[in-house]
């Protein structure tokens, strides 16, 4: 039996339960849809023997593959999520699969205005005589995150039908809610069980994230002074034009998103809503350093005290949240998981990359919940978008990384 064999008949299941999140829901998960996926994946794992394999309440996934050896080494987990980005319809999706593909431009049949481009995917170029799987251009394809559920019980399969091939205690874990920041928000850790584990929900195969950013959200309200405008002279003080002052005192050539790369941070308004009496902005703040992300909310906090000065009769608050931090700080402390992720990285005939994250991820929040977890690569590319795809050669890697996790772990005293 090969590594891979279900792989894609899997993903192409997975892709058509519609299981897009939503932000500012009052439940959890977010959408009560995200639990029919939940409920196929159980249904499968039993099928594969995992007893265990159940969904609570939250919509949280979670089944034990047990140990065939009789030495004690450390438990595992393989973590994937599965909702989609709420930022495009996850609705009636229509996967395409483009067998050999030969390098040229793909365009996508329902929407023929969609068209992936080598000259703008250099990934894809190196998949050529690989099959390519797309939507029709109407929808994502939502790799961001099946791809990674589909090869983690894809690799399942591949143990439990090799039972000659020795692994200690397995656990395997699907979040909801990732794409819109709460995957772990109710994940029992201790329960869970793992030592260590691994998110399959990265980008090009063979990358080992282990650093993302640490992120904050900052919220800043201007205060003004609501009058009527017939009779407001020296009255109406508007917080529509304070918010738009401010807005227009952030640089222009850094510190945003789109003049930043690598491991540049940045502040991003993403959001303004508001009237004459209060206006507010929310802003995303971002870096790999966490003294630099506090200089970056005070750089905001500057900006407002100096915008306001201009109106007298106003005021702000000024809110920061912490969303994650640097999981780099924590995997540091254990480096074995990403030695052996590059360990079974090369097993696979792949070149390991240690990468970054210019994100967060799950496991950025369950290495500060006690479970040193970094991200591995699952093929996806384009994800949050009409024109995703992902090679099938290189979901067929993914799983088998996995495996060879499982057989380097397995030799690895606890």
């Amino acid at each position: 039996m090969e590594i891979g064999q279900t792989v894609v008949e899997r993903f192409l299941r997975y892709v058509k339960y519609d299981t897009q999140s939503v932000e500012n829901s009052e439940t959890y998960p977010s959408t009560e849809k995200q639990k029919e996926l939940g409920r196929q994946i159980v249904k499968e794992l039993k099928e594969l023997g995992l007893e265990d394999a159940s969904i609570d309440e939250h919509g949280y996934v979670i089944a034990t593959l047990p140990t065939n050896i009789q030495r004690t080494v450390p438990v595992i987990g393989f973590i994937a999520h599965m909702d989609t980005s709420p930022a495009v319809s996850g609705k009636d999706v229509k996967p395409q699969i483009h067998e050999d593909y030969a390098g040229d431009d793909i365009v996508l049949p329902g929407d023929k205005t969609q068209i992936i481009r080598p000259s703008e995917n250099p990934e894809l170029l190196k998949k050529i005589g690989n099959g390519i799987i797309t939507s029709d251009g109407t929808t994502l394809l939502g790799t961001d995150d099946k791809a990674g559920v589909a090869e983690i019980v894809d690799a399942v399969h591949y143990l439990v039908n090799n039972p000659e091939i020795q692994h200690g205690t397995i656990k395997v874990a699907f979040t909801p809610d990732e794409e819109v920041g709460s995957g772990v928000a109710h994940f029992d850790v201790r329960k869970f069980g793992a030592q260590y584990a691994y998110t399959m929900d990265g980008g090009t195969i063979g990358e080992v994230k282990n650093e993302t950013f640490s992120a904050d959200s900052v919220h800043v309200t201007f205060r003004g002074i609501s009058f009527h405008p017939g009779y407001a002279k020296d009255r109406l003080v508007n917080s529509i034009k304070i918010a738009s002052a401010f807005v227009n005192k952030l640089p222009k050539d850094r510190l945003s998103p789109e003049t930043t790369e690598n491991m540049e941070g940045f502040v991003h308004p993403y959001d303004i809503e508001g009237g004459v009496e209060s206006t507010s902005v929310k802003f995303i703040i971002r870096d790999f350093d966490d003294d630099e992300l506090k200089k970056k909310e005070e750089t905001i906090r500057a900006l407002a005290e100096d915008t306001v000065r201009s109106y007298p009769k106003s005021n702000f608050t000024f809110e920061v949240e912490e969303s994650y931090r640097n999981m780099k700080r924590v995997l540091d402390k254990h480096p074995q998981v990403v030695e052996k992720a590059m360990e079974a990285t090369k097993m696979a005939g792949l070149q390991p990359r240690p990468d970054i994250v210019r994100g967060g991820t799950d496991g950025a929040r369950l290495c500060y919940m006690g479970l040193p977890t970094p991200n591995l690569g699952s093929g996806q590319h384009n994800f949050h978008s009409k024109l995703e795809w992902i090679s099938i050669q290189d979901m067929k890697k993914a799983s088998e990384v996995i495996v060879n996790l499982v057989k380097v772990w397995a030799t690895t005293p606890e």
